[in-house]
């Protein structure tokens, strides 16, 4: 098996080359080292509880797992997870001490998931980030010779009963040793000092780290954050902001807003009186126009670094609008379950960004998805459903995907996951050696997404249908029919329900019968989305109340555009542009959400009872 590139005593060039070379080597032989992987990982082991529950006894070879374990989701190993948070420091899942869980954006009964993972994992996603530079050093050369202005954070932690930190999987790695005592490395040369992006305050955090960026415009080659939902947030910030920014470049200060004293001293020692620069910076940000922003202040950057995959997507033309069509990279794809692999192909353009699977990650399977109109034939989201015999046999090794072929990433981790649905549909686009590339599709079932938040329909359905009980129904009014969109013309985006309501006075139900149900809804919708409204990364949820015969008018549409009138079902979340013009063409009255939801920090109800509204 490859070992991870040794970088010490290295020069730049024998650096980026170690790390394409390993890249071309763990391809090559992508079968050999996933059969290494599984049998590590059964060997390490043996004797944890879970495997002798299914009687592998000792097993190593990667048929008789197989044939021995199940295919399983969240739910369940929900009661091992509970366990182990509880303090069950006995071998459950893994043979090594489980060091943190992480939390991850999706959900199980509105909650985060928290995945367990063992110390070691840092080393596996330290190796994937060594890779991801000198893939980009091939098509952007120099970018050694300046800084990245990224605008990373960290978000709320708990601990579990039994002590253990729950955090997200970023948090987890900016507090790690492996990034806050990284050696120099011209690639990892951020404008943001570590103390900004440390600090648990989102605001002084983002503050601090756009007068840095400002402060270093020369210096910058590249810009970006985790989503492309998250860096357009920092461009609107500085849309909101650009004065105080000026007056602290001017003078050489840091606003007093910034309490952090950590913060404040490593700024300042960025921040030095620039007359001409504040001038400058003022004079683009007074303009009618905030078109090309990026490339007028950040003059010499080469591309955006962000994730415009998936529900991302949306987002292009606002980065585009912003950036004067600067390429958009996406560098990785990885989850909170583990990290997975890198693109290849930087420079491509975000339809057609594929990652190209790293085989010593963990160890990969795959189950064919199949689609019809959009929908999936064989769902894949059902919480405590078993997979099939068929579906069992259809379940590939990661060499023997097909071209074309649509499948859900199914992964046995160092960490103690076995055979686990992480939820990805990725699509086979081609294949670097041994290793094939995957385009990401969609997560399983997803319907509403504006920034961190995944709301699929059935969530959706059931905070619509509480609040149409508990407020609607007293009232004798029903709703007919509904759909969802996720506005994102305005930063940030925020969630719109087209209802259609059978009640004779539907255009004048009183707005605040209708504030009262978008509180509804969203007090129902996961701890996720009520944490990223808290937080004002989603702005309030609108209803929009359209004329009777709407949603009749949208099934005649779908069928003048090919649907069968036998299997037509309502859209519960609709993108198509004519669509939506047609349901804002039929809308007769509208409000959007008076106050916060109730947010349980830091996302994780059943280990706390610390709960906000932001009203």
């Amino acid at each position: 098996m490859p070992s991870a590139p040794n970088d010490s005593h290295f020069s730049l060039e024998a650096i980026n080359k170690r790390n394409l070379d390993f890249i071309e080597d763990a391809t090559k032989r992508a079968d050999e080292i996933q059969q290494n992987v599984i049998s590590e990982i059964l060997t390490r082991n043996a004797h944890v509880e879970y495997l002798q529950r299914f009687g592998l006894n000792g097993r190593v070879d990667r048929e008789t797992f197989k044939k021995t374990l199940p295919v399983v989701n969240y739910e369940d190993i929900l009661p091992e997870i509970n366990r182990i948070a509880n303090g069950d420091d006995s071998p459950i899942l893994c043979s090594q001490p489980i060091s943190e869980f992480l939390t991850s954006s999706g959900t199980s009964a509105g909650e985060r998931k928290v995945i367990p993972t063992i110390e070691e994992e840092l080393g596996r996603k330290s190796l994937l980030y060594s890779l991801l530079m000198p893939v980009m050093s091939q098509f952007v050369p120099g970018l050694e010779k300046g800084k990245g202005m990224y605008f990373l954070f960290i978000k709320c932690e708990t601990r579990t009963p039994g002590g253990l930190l729950a955090r997200p999987v970023l948090t987890s790695y900016y507090k790690s040793s492996h990034f806050k005592d990284r050696p120099f490395d011209p690639y990892t040369n951020y404008t943001s000092p570590n103390e900004a992006i440390l600090c648990p305050d989102s605001y002084q955090s983002m503050y601090a780290q756009m007068l840095c960026g400002l402060c270093q415009n020369e210096e910058v080659l590249r810009v970006g954050a985790v989503f492309a939902s998250g860096f357009i947030r920092a461009i609107r910030f500085l849309e909101n902001h650009w004065m105080l920014l000026c007056s602290d470049i001017r003078n050489g200060s840091v606003n007093s807003l910034v309490t952090d004293p950590m913060v404040r001293e490593a700024v300042l020692k960025i921040v030095k009186p620039n007359q001409e620069l504040a001038d400058f910076i003022e004079s683009e940000c007074r303009k009618e126009s905030w078109k090309g922003i990026i490339t007028r202040i950040w003059h010499n950057t080469k591309y955006i670094d962000v994730v415009v995959t998936g529900t991302m997507a949306q987002y292009v033309p606002t980065l585009d609008y912003y950036s004067n069509g600067l390429p958009l990279v996406c560098t990785m794809y990885a989850s909170s379950e583990c990290y997975f692999g890198v693109n290849l192909n930087p420079l491509c353009k975000p339809s057609e960004v594929a990652y190209t699977l790293i085989p010593t990650m963990c160890y990969y399977e795959f189950l064919p998805v199949q689609r019809s109109n959009g929908f999936f034939v064989n769902p894949i989201s059902a919480p405590k459903t078993s997979l099939t015999h068929r579906e069992l046999q259809e379940l590939v090794d990661l060499v023997d995907v097909k071209l074309g072929q649509e499948y859900e990433i199914v992964v046995t981790t160092y960490s103690g996951l076995y055979r686990y649905r992480v939820g990805d549909v990725l699509r086979v686009s081609g294949f670097k050696n041994k290793a094939p590339q995957f385009n990401f599709v969609c997560r399983k079932n997803v319907v509403l997404s504006i920034d961190t938040d995944k709301t699929d329909e059935v969530e959706l359905h059931e905070a619509v249908k509480k609040a149409v009980s508990q407020v609607l129904v007293p009232l004798s009014a029903h709703v007919i029919d509904y759909t969802s969109y996720a506005e994102t013309a305005k930063i940030p985006g925020h969630y719109v329900l087209y209802w259609e309501i059978n009640h004779s006075t539907s255009s004048n139900l009183a707005t605040s019968v209708l504030e009262e149900c978008c509180v509804s809804v969203e007090d129902s919708l996961s701890n996720v989305y009520r944490q990223n409204r808290f937080f004002k990364a989603i702005d309030p949820l609108e209803i929009k109340v359209v004329e009777s015969g709407t949603f009749d008018k949208l099934m005649d549409y779908a069928i003048i555009l090919g649907a069968s009138i036998n299997q037509y079902k309502t859209p519960r979340c609709v993108k198509f542009g004519p669509i939506v013009e047609l349901l804002n063409s039929r809308v007769v009255s509208s409000c959007c959400s008076p106050k916060s939801p109730i947010w349980t920090s830091p996302g994780l109800k059943q280990w706390t009872n610390n709960q906000h509204r932001a009203d």
